[in-house]
């Protein structure tokens, strides 16, 4: 872990919000283009699938202690980064919520797999109780599990 000043801390937070990614997708960009690095496909590819397993083993942290509200956003972001991380495999970068969801539509369209949006829509609905924190427990338990099976489905087309 980075040590950083609070005021950092903050407007790393603040511009990953703006922007739509992770602060760890933001800290990424800045450093490789600082340091001269390119994020190559297969670049961006191992970073996004590094932050689905980050977020997943998270997610799981969180459900034992029973913070259902950050089980639920963790679960999200390990399904987001794995769609991410597909993407970018493709030299594609996924920028917003409506660009996710459509990349998964096409890609279960065309794997001609209905458990993928299937699947999604459990991360989906983990999002939203992140700010409504209506789910029991159960439910997010069984969301979770719904979750890794998407990221093992999507992480086998890597």
């Amino acid at each position: 872990m980075i040590v950083l000043p609070r005021r950092l801390e903050e407007r790393i937070r603040k511009e990953s919000e703006k922007r739509g990614v992770s602060e760890e997708e933001l800290v990424v960009k800045i450093l490789s283009e600082t340091l001269g690095e390119s994020l190559d496909p297969d670049t961006s590819c191992e970073l996004h699938l590094k932050l689905s397993e980050k977020y997943l083993r998270e997610a799981e942290e969180f459900l034992a202690k029973g913070d259902y509200v950050q089980a639920s956003e963790k679960a999200w972001g390990a399904a987001a980064q794995i769609v991410k991380a597909l993407a970018a495999k493709e030299g594609r970068e996924l920028r917003s919520h409506g660009e996710l969801h459509r990349y998964v539509s096409k890609l279960g369209s065309e794997r001609g797999d209905r458990e993928i949006p299937r699947l999604w829509l459990s991360a989906v609905s983990l999002h939203q109780n992140f700010y409504e924190n209506w789910l029991p427990g159960e439910i997010v338990e069984e969301g979770l599990e719904s979750v890794k099976e998407f990221v093992e489905k999507l992480r086998k087309l890597l």
